[in-house]
């Protein structure tokens, strides 16, 4: 089921959470609010189950107006950061009670409760787990029991707020490719919310980038990486280093170096900052007349690649550049040698916006 969020304001007292955000959350796909704490994804999720009401603008589930519906009309499954299971409930019986406590008129028989949650257990393979109770779990185990009992009501859409935010960095990554095969297999439209980067860019179809109230961008993963719609985006999604220059007909002049533009611009002159990945910063031994002269100021082997942290002369501003430990080696760096750096790739925007 699909989801369309039009104009939606939210304050509180004198601060505003979310200034008229309007997005559509296609249906059966897998959506990842992403932006850093007081953003306003938390605050937008929960307009959404109805658990937060709306200054103004509209929720529609299907084409269909659910702006005043309670939360059990909406049928939305809730998991939320810290689990919220009922310590005094076993596993079994914490994925059954959305079903148990349904009115008697549409409650299911014992046979049938005990059938679906025997399957959502094996699901999220913890069938062998069903009499324990949440104190007997790890935090892993008891994300997927929340998440179990959230799709036990047969949710028309699935919100997840930071689900795995309280887990240590091993089990959350082996929990987010568990989320990707649960939706996979489900296709339930889902939206959850995350601060974490590698999380949104690994788990969603597509990602929200929310800033201040507002959206920034939205796209896939792939897109928000490659394509930042705004400086905000580039800098929030992965390190990039930043220089100041100046456009002036057809080139932009940083420092000494001029670089020509291979796309065309009207604009003959104007303060810019252009943008650049670590990763897009080519290392020689040797000066070109588009390179800048940097010396080599520590060096950080992680796995497979290399990190370095590089000081341009007469600067006091650190650039980042990464390279496979391959090509370092053939390099030979060590610290305080002489190198140039030139940009493979470049992102321009118009006085640093």
């Amino acid at each position: 089921m699909g989801i369309e969020i039009r104009q939606i304001t939210k304050t509180f007292h004198q601060f505003t959470a979310l200034k008229e955000v309007s997005l559509t959350i296609p249906d059966g796909q897998l959506v990842a609010l992403l932006g850093p704490s007081g953003c306003g994804k938390t605050t937008l999720l929960r307009i959404v189950a109805g658990l937060e009401v709306a200054n103004s603008g509209s929720i529609l589930f299907h084409g269909e107006d659910a702006t005043f519906q309670q939360v059990r009309e909406r049928r939305v499954g809730f998991v939320f950061q810290h689990y919220a299971l009922f310590r005094h409930l076993t596993v079994f019986e914490n994925v059954a009670f959305g079903l148990r406590v349904r009115p008697r008129s549409q409650r299911p028989s014992k046979e049938i409760i005990k059938s679906k949650v025997n399957e959502l257990l094996k699901l999220i393979q913890m069938q062998e787990l069903a009499d324990r109770y949440p104190r007997q779990l790890s935090g892993g185990q008891r994300q997927r029991v929340a998440l179990a009992r959230a799709l036990a009501v047969e949710p028309k859409v699935l919100l997840l707020d930071e689900p795995f935010g309280a887990l240590d960095t091993k089990v959350r990554k082996e929990l987010r490719r568990w989320l990707r095969r649960l939706h996979e297999t489900m296709h339930i439209t889902s939206l959850f919310v995350t601060h974490d980067q590698e999380e949104a860019m690994e788990v969603a179809d597509l990602v929200v980038v929310m800033n201040e109230g507002q959206v920034e961008q939205v796209g896939t993963p792939d897109d928000i990486y490659e394509n930042p719609a705004s400086p905000f985006v580039y800098q929030f999604i992965g390190h990039v280093n930043l220089f100041h220059g100046r456009l002036q007909t057809g080139n932009v002049r940083i420092g000494d170096l001029d670089i020509t533009l291979d796309s065309h611009t009207e604009v003959h002159q104007a303060p810019v900052v252009a943008y650049v990945r670590p990763h897009e910063l080519e290392i020689s031994r040797e000066s070109e007349s588009t390179s800048i002269a940097v010396t080599v100021n520590s060096i950080h082997l992680l796995g497979p690649m290399v990190h370095l942290e590089l000081l341009p002369q007469n600067s006091t501003e650190v650039l980042e550049a990464e390279l496979t430990k391959e090509y370092y080696r053939q390099l030979r760096l060590q610290k305080g040698d002489k190198v140039f750096v030139k940009p493979r790739k470049m992102r321009l925007f118009m006085g640093g916006k």
